[in-house]
């Protein structure tokens, strides 16, 4: 089972957003039966295998094993992700595009961004899973806390002249068999935790 899995296809998304179904992924990040999953929903088996069928022919869950139960067998599903996230890239025209209004200090722009960066790796990691390979990345994720909005926009220029100067040292246009690479840096105000 992967920790994470992208959702390209815009049938799949919405197959997905189903509440029922929806319900059912996350029960089956540990595998169950129709019968297993009817009990913990509340509904009846019958309907739990109609919506395990559509899950499983939009690939998100796969059968984890199949048991003879008297004159029947009962398939025991899995979820093929712990979590799915869904790509812009199935909301094919309406997607958002950063290019439109570039703006580093507008919090639409860091979505339109961030939703960039859901469709790039997303569409690397269906390639490299395909390819049987893994795709090269990196990430930092911290918190700071700015006693004040001016501690804040000098953090953010300090960041700025500081990932500027690294980009400028080691980005090469002209090396031969290089490889572009994409870095995205955000600031944004904590979430805060739900006790």
């Amino acid at each position: 089972m992967l920790e994470v899995a992208v959702i390209e296809d815009a049938a799949t998304a919405e197959v997905s957003l189903d509440p029922v179904r929806s319900r059912l992924l996350a029960e089956l990040v540990q595998p169950g039966s129709a019968a297993m999953l009817a009990a913990k929903v509340g509904l009846p088996r019958q309907k739990v295998n109609y919506h395990l069928r559509t899950l499983e022919q939009h690939g998100l869950v796969e059968l984890a094993e199949e048991r003879r139960k008297g004159n029947m067998t009962e398939r025991v599903m899995r979820a093929t992700a712990a979590s799915y996230v869904i790509s812009p890239v199935a909301l094919a025209a309406v997607q958002p595009d950063p290019a439109r209004s570039p703006d580093r200090l507008s919090a639409r722009w860091l979505l339109a961004v961030a939703a960039r960066l859901v469709r790039d790796v997303g569409s690397l990691l269906t390639g490299a899973s395909k390819a049987g390979k893994r795709v090269a990345t990196f990430a930092i994720d911290g918190e700071v806390r700015f006693a004040t909005a001016r501690d804040r926009a000098a953090f953010a220029e300090e960041l700025a002249v500081a990932v500027t100067g690294l980009v400028a040292k080691y980005h090469d246009e002209n090396a031969e068999g290089g490889r572009a690479h994409r870095v995205v840096v955000a600031v944004h105000p904590s979430i805060p935790k739900e006790s």
